[in-house]
C-alpha cells in the first residue's frame, strides 16, 4: 500500500481506527471475507487479539490498544509486530506459522482483495483443539515423560537463543527493578478489585528484599549468559502436542519481555502446572530442565520468577475489565481468574 494510502487511515484518531477495526472483525464472521472456504468461523479474543479459528487455519488480528509495554495503535505498528511474530515463532514451530496477510477494502473487506489495505493479520496452520496441553492436562494426559519431552526442547532452545551484551542488559537489576514497577503501577487500579490490597503490600515488599540481597547473583546470571533472546510465554495455553510438540505464541510486542534470565521462561511454565494442581510436573520440570541444561543455580531465582509470571498473569487477566467487548459475565469470570493468580503470586513471595 502506498504511503498516501496508508496516510489516509492513519491521520485518523484513535477511535476512528477502532471503528475500521470493528468492520474488519465484523467481515471476517463472514465467509466471503476469506481466500479459501474457511468452514465454520470462531472467534475468540485476548486483551491484545482477535483470533479467528476457520476450518484449516487461524487468523490472528492485533487489537489497535496500547497498554504501555505494548503499542499496536497504528497500522504500521501492527503489521511490523504481525512479521516479528512470524519470525520469532518459528524458531519452534516453524511449519504452523504460515505467512502475514493482508485485509483489504474496496467494496467489501477480504483478506488478500482488492483495494486499501485495512488491517494485516498472522496466519497459521489450525492445530487440532484437543491436543492443545491445557486440554491434555484436564483430561490427565500429561505425564512425566512427555514433561521429559518438552523440557529438553526448551534446554536445546535456549542454548542456541541469542545473546549478546545489549541482551544481557534485560537481565539485570534495573531492568528487572523496571519491570516490577511497572506491574505495581499498572495493577494499582485493580486493588480491592482482583488483588487483595495485603497481598499487593507483601509482594511490593519481598521483591523489593529479594532483589537487594540478590545483587550478585542477579549479575552473575548475566556474566554466564543465562539472558537470552527466550520465547517469553511459556505456559500451558501455549502448547499443542500433535505430530510434535509445538510452543507457539511467543512474546514479539516488547523485548524486555522476551529478553529474560533463561530461569524466568522456565519459572512461567512451572508457575502454570502449580495453579493447575499439579505441582509434582512443576517440580519434574524444573528437575529435567536444570539436568539438560547443567542449570542448577536457576532454582535460587525460581520461586522470584514463578511470583513475576503469576503476578503479570493476574495483571493482563484483569486488564479485561476494561475491555468494552468483553461482557459482564467473563468479566466475573475474570476477577476470580485474576485473584487466584494474584494469590498464586503471594504464595511464593512469601517463600523467597
Amino acid at each position: 500500500m502506498g504511503s498516501s494510502r496508508i496516510a489516509e487511515f492513519e491521520s485518523n484518531k484513535v477511535g476512528d481506527k477502532l471503528t475500521v477495526q470493528e468492520q474488519v472483525v465484523e467481515a471476517l464472521r463472514k465467509p466471503e471475507a476469506y481466500d479459501e472456504d474457511p468452514g465454520q468461523i470462531e472467534l475468540k479474543q485476548t486483551h491484545i487479539s482477535f483470533i479467528f479459528l476457520t476450518g484449516n487455519f487461524v487468523y490472528k488480528l492485533k487489537k489497535a490498544v496500547d497498554f504501555g509495554f505494548l503499542d499496536f495503535t497504528t497500522l504500521e505498528k501492527r503489521r511490523f509486530f504481525c512479521e516479528k511474530e512470524l519470525d520469532l515463532n518459528r524458531r519452534l514451530c516453524g511449519d504452523m506459522y504460515l505467512e502475514v496477510v493482508p485485509i483489504n477494502r474496496s467494496d467489501f473487506i477480504k483478506i488478500k482483495g482488492d483495494g486499501v489495505t485495512v488491517e494485516y493479520a498472522v496466519k497459521m496452520k489450525r492445530m487440532p483443539e484437543e491436543t492443545m496441553m491445557t486440554r491434555l492436562l484436564e483430561e490427565n494426559k500429561v505425564d512425566r515423560r512427555l514433561i521429559d519431552r518438552m523440557a529438553k526442547i526448551i534446554a536445546e532452545f535456549h542454548s542456541k537463543a541469542e545473546t549478546n551484551k545489549r541482551i544481557g542488559e534485560f537481565g539485570s537489576l534495573p531492568i528487572i527493578g523496571t519491570n516490577w514497577k511497572e506491574n505495581f503501577d499498572q495493577t494499582r487500579e485493580f486493588i480491592g478489585k482482583t488483588i487483595f490490597p495485603k497481598s499487593y503490600r507483601l509482594i511490593r515488599e519481598r521483591i523489593d528484599d529479594f532483589m537487594k540481597r540478590s545483587v550478585s547473583l542477579f549479575r552473575k546470571r548475566v556474566d554466564e549468559n543465562r539472558v537470552r533472546d527466550c520465547h517469553g510465554d511459556i505456559h500451558s495455553g501455549n502448547i499443542f502436542v500433535a505430530d510434535k510438540i509445538y510452543i507457539f505464541d511467543a512474546i514479539e510486542f516488547n523485548e524486555r519481555f522476551r529478553y529474560s534470565d533463561v530461569a524466568s521462561d522456565i519459572a512461567f511454565l512451572a508457575m502454570d502446572l502449580d495453579f493447575k494442581d499439579r505441582s509434582d510436573l512443576s517440580s519434574f520440570f524444573v528437575e529435567r530442565y536444570a539436568k539438560y541444561s547443567g542449570d542448577q543455580e536457576l532454582r535460587q531465582l525460581l520461586h522470584f520468577y514463578k511470583c513475576y509470571r503469576a503476578y503479570v498473569r493476574g495483571k493482563v487477566i484483569s486488564f479485561k475489565l476494561n475491555d468494552p467487548s468483553v461482557d459482564s459475565e467473563e468479566k466475573r469470570a475474570t476477577i476470580k481468574e485474576a485473584e487466584a493468580y494474584f494469590e498464586l503470586a503471594a504464595n511464593y513471595a512469601r517463600q523467597f
